[in-house]
């Protein structure tokens, strides 16, 4: 056959996936997808196949080198195959998040450049059709589900297995043409454009090149290696960086076989199926998992939750070990695998995480609290933290994990800190600019260093912290600066702490802080101890309960610049409320709102006073409401 190039030299995914199919031809799977409850095999040649007669068609429909491709839909083997093809006829590959309304598939179509659209099914058809006319740079749209389709007589429309035939007769035409076209394609070539969320503004598209995916493989493997035997199940939406990196990157490199669920409702039980050796899931994600591990425990029988009552704190005790890096003794290794035989293994087999040697977390920082309880259950949860436009900053490494860092720059990865605390990468994965966006660019990258806009430090040893976002940082009277959301985030680890607003500013000389408790927990809490207690206001301002909550502040100031340390707190009277405007419906706080609306606790604290009177409404049980005045107590801490 013919050598694209030798092993060394593929620089680009096609040339990658031309040289897995020399290896593993017909032997072996590439892929699954489970359709109507039965999983679905394709071989490494069935996927060369689909590609090189895809990307052939999309040539005779007049795809040409540097061209854009937009693509909408679930993951599928069909998605990697378009976005395959598009990469190997020289083009680059926009990716749209399947839930996106008609106004925002125009954005980025547009904004793209897309000559063509792969869209999976109706659904995401009826969207550019409603378009159609704001979109005139499109040439075809290509659908690969086509139920429901049928009756569409739309030339604008076209099957999937349809440019397939095109492409299949090209290649009678012009045999050599297909590996042609993969031998031109370089590293520097982009080949995808990933929108960022666009929090802020229009969302951006970060140019990624084939060199910034691969170096992505490469600095993710070296710390964790990937085998052609290991399974991993696809489903992040392929409209993010990661699932380029950590699925279709080390896919096509390293020969594993990626499985994709039958719906994004089956994952869990497809997931179990599968039981993959490697799992990322934002943090989200796996705060929903520990929590409903919990819930199903309080429901289970009571000899299973006696069991698992029984099991975790060995688990903890395991995991705590790990941490400080103590080798356990003969005693707790016994214990811990009788444990691990009752309780653990059966609860990670339920999970689908049986299997895992590397499960990561990306996103927003995971509790410690929430990796701590995985690691007792013999998850090897790590800290991954990346960008779109800089692929992987750093991970965690087996062996030196610590619960509040993202790990040691990731291998072939530079970390530095600016002056005013901005997190800075330089590596072969920092990506080339956005799209049709030259201003910014310039204020991101300088000098091949990408300028995250996240706040962190790094640690004598060389982990890194992550704080927060470098705008919502803020500064205190002697210009020192620390991050809210950090401490609030340590904070809510408490289970007695539901929500807390964290005070400081430029006329404030100390960080202060609002807490919520969290009136379920803290109410057993105080049966336990047989403390009487009315409603929430009472509970709230019970001595004993501003004691349980100091002692959590003081474990959490302990971790914690000095500066940034919180000095006085008080317990509010009542729950911040979606109704009242102080949370948004996915229960962010509304910062500037809570504070100006609590203005006179905030007063308090900064003023010195040691309590405050507020006016209260109070529900009886009998659905009465009354309005009481109750003093609120200021706890200083020294």
């Amino acid at each position: 056959g013919f050598q694209v190039c030798p092993m060394a030299q593929a620089d680009t995914l096609p040339k990658h996936l031309v040289q897995s199919y020399q290896r593993h031809g017909d032997q072996k799977v590439a892929m699954r997808k489970k359709e109507l409850g039965i999983w679905r095999e394709f071989t490494w040649k069935d996927s060369y196949e689909q590609v090189k007669y895809l990307a052939l068609g999309l040539v005779s429909l007049g795809l040409q080198r540097g061209d854009k491709v937009a693509i909408i839909g679930d993951n599928d083997p069909q998605y990697y195959w378009a976005e395959l093809a598009v990469q190997a006829a020289g083009g680059a590959a926009a990716g749209i998040f399947t839930d996106c309304v008609p106004r925002e598939v125009k954005y980025i179509v547009e904004h793209s450049d897309s000559t063509f659209v792969f869209a999976k099914d109706q659904e995401q058809c009826d969207k550019l059709l409603a378009i159609r006319d704001q979109v005139p740079k499109v040439k075809r749209v290509i659908y690969w589900d086509p139920k429901g389709l049928g009756g569409y007589a739309e030339p604008w429309l076209l099957g999937f297995d349809q440019v397939v035939a095109v492409g299949r007769e090209l290649e009678i035409a012009r045999p050599g043409l297909f590996l042609e076209l993969v031998a031109q394609g370089k590293a520097q070539e982009v080949a995808i454009i990933c929108y960022t969320s666009g929090t802020t503004a229009l969302p951006k598209g970060a140019m990624v090149t084939h060199g910034n995916l691969v170096f992505g493989y490469q600095a993710a493997t070296a710390v964790d290696p990937r085998y052609d035997t290991d399974d991993y199940l696809s489903f992040l939406p392929l409209a993010w960086i990661t699932e380029h990196v950590l699925g279709l990157a080390i896919h096509v490199i390293s020969g594993m076989v990626v499985n994709f669920p039958e719906e994004p409702e089956t994952v869990q039980a497809d997931l179990r199926e599968i039981a993959p050796c490697s799992l990322l899931f934002s943090s989200r994600l796996w705060e929903n998992v520990a929590s409903t591990v919990q819930v199903r425990m309080n429901d289970s029988s009571p000899l299973k939750r006696a069991l698992y009552h029984l099991a975790l704190p060995i688990g903890h005790r395991m995991a705590d070990l790990r941490f400080q890096g103590k080798e356990p003794n003969l005693f707790w290794r016994a214990l811990h695998a009788t444990a691990d035989l009752a309780v653990f293994r059966p609860l990670r087999d339920k999970l689908g995480l049986v299997k895992v040697r590397s499960a990561y977390t990306s996103g927003a920082t995971l509790s410690p609290e929430v990796v701590r309880f995985f690691r007792a259950l013999g998850v090897n949860l790590k800290q991954i933290y990346g960008s779109t436009e800089a692929i992987v900053h750093a991970l965690h490494r087996e062996g030196d994990i610590r619960m509040e860092t993202v790990g040691p720059p990731a291998p072939g990865v530079e970390v530095r800190v600016a002056e005013d605390g901005e997190i800075l990468v330089r590596s072969p994965g920092v990506f080339v600019g956005y799209y049709q966006d030259p201003g910014t660019t310039a204020e991101k990258l300088k000098d091949g260093w990408f300028h995250t806009g996240d706040a962190g430090y790094l640690t004598q040893d060389g982990h890194l912290i992550y704080l927060d976002r470098v705008k919502d940082l803020l500064e205190l009277a002697d210009g020192a600066r620390f991050s809210p959301q950090h401490i609030e985030g340590r904070l809510k680890f408490s289970p007695y702490i539901k929500d807390t607003i964290v005070l400081g500013g430029k006329e404030r000389a100390f960080v202060a802080a609002i807490v919520n408790i969290d009136f379920e927990n803290v109410g057993k809490w105080a049966e336990n101890r047989r403390l009487p207690y009315t409603p929430f206001v009472d509970l709230s301002q019970k001595p004993e309960v501003y004691d349980l909550i100091r002692r959590d502040v003081e474990r959490v100031n302990v971790a914690l610049t000095a500066a940034a340390r919180v000095r006085k707190f008080v317990l509010l009277h009542k729950e911040f409320d979606p109704d009242e405007a102080e949370l948004t419906r996915t229960r962010k706080l509304r910062r500037a709102f809570v504070e100006e609306r609590y203005r006179n606790l905030v007063e308090a604290m900064y003023r010195g006073l040691d309590q405050v009177i507020v006016r209260a409404e109070v529900r009886y049980r009998d659905g009465r409401t009354g309005t009481v005045e109750t003093p609120i107590k200021v706890c200083s801490l020294d």
